[in-house]
Order: structure tokens, then sequence, then C-alpha cells
């Protein structure tokens, strides 16, 4: 009786295994170029997307703690004018910001860079200048902040191009097959910032 149920269960297995390899076949069979071409665009998309996405985060942070400095300057100042005007020109600031699109216009991110290099250097320079600079850890570490992430700006840019390149050339590589999949306005070739800083 053992026998006889070992022999039926090894059966079972040995039908369940060979139409497992055949499905596998057939799955195989019918994956496509357009699937594998599919699965790259996806892909390079969405590191290109989550590229952006870094940069643009890390520039918020420096926009917030560019805020932050100038809250706490504004705690230890009796004139508080001057301070206001630059809390104005930073609430502008990401209204000026390009996005992946209209930074095709060079003179958007050359605007915006001013702008933010110039109020990145306007506040540093307040603050250390500032006589409680020197004891005040908080100050120490907003400025510190704010130029590490300054200096980052360039680095996320370079690593945003590296893998949009790389986008652009797929999409010129595969226009033909990519076109005929129907997938729209997503296939244009994306600006760069080498464009703006001629590297």
């Amino acid at each position: 009786m053992r026998l006889r149920i070992s022999g039926i269960l090894i059966s079972c297995l040995g039908i369940l295994m060979f139409n497992c390899e055949k499905r596998g076949e057939t799955d195989s069979a019918t994956f496509t170029k357009a699937d594998s071409l599919t699965d790259v665009y996806l892909s390079l998309q969405d590191s290109m997307l989550r590229s952006w996405n870094i940069m643009i985060n890390d520039d918020n942070q420096k926009i917030t703690a560019m805020h932050n400095l100038l809250h706490e300057l504004m705690l230890t100042t009796a004139n508080e004018n001057e301070l206001q005007t630059f809390e104005e020109q930073l609430d502008r600031l990401a209204d000026l910001r390009y996005d992946q699109k209209s930074m095709a216009k060079e003179d958007l991110i050359e605007e915006y860079d001013f702008a933010s290099n110039s109020l990145v250097t306007e506040l540093i320079s307040i603050a250390e200048s500032r006589s409680e600079f020197a004891y005040n850890p908080t100050l120490q570490k907003l400025v510190e902040e704010i130029r590490i992430a300054d200096q980052r700006v360039d680095l996320y840019r370079e690593e945003y191009d590296l893998i949009t390149q790389k986008y652009n050339n797929f999409l010129q590589a595969n226009r033909s097959y990519l076109d005929e999949m129907n997938l729209g306005d997503s296939l244009i070739i994306r600006p760069l910032f080498q464009m703006t800083y001629g590297e």
C-alpha cells in the first residue's frame, strides 16, 4: 500500500515538474523585444526620476536651513527689516526653480543659481559676522549645513546628467521600436545641466 501511494506521489510530482518546465518555456518564448525595451525604458525613467527627486529634495533642505538660519538671526538682532527682505527672497526662490522641461532654457538655471548663490553668500556672511557666532552651536550647525548642501549641487547635477544621457541615448537608439509602443509624450529627449555649465 505504501509503495502504491509513493508511486502515485512520484508520478504526480513528475507531471507537475514537466508542466512547470513547459510553462517556463512558453513564458520565455512570449517575452518579446518590445517587452525588453519597455523594461529598460521604465528602469531608466525610474532612475532619472529618482535622481531628480534626490537633487530637488536636497535643494529644498538647503532652503529650509537658510530659513532656519534667518529665524535664528532674527532672534538676536535689532534690525529685522534687513532680514525680512532675505525671508521674502527665500520665499520666491522655489518659484524661480526650473523643472525637467523648463531647464532647457539656460537663463532659468542661471537666474536660479544666481539668486540661490547670492542668498547663501549673504546669509553665511551675516551669520559669521555676528559676535555670537563663535559660541552659538545652532548658528554654526546651520551655516555648515548650508555650505555642505551648496557644495553638493554640482555633484547631484552631474549624477542627473549621467542617467539622463543614458536615457536620451536609449531613446535615440530605439526610437522606431518605442514609437510603435505608443508611449506618447514621454519619448522626449531631456535637457541636461551640462548645457548650462559647458562640461
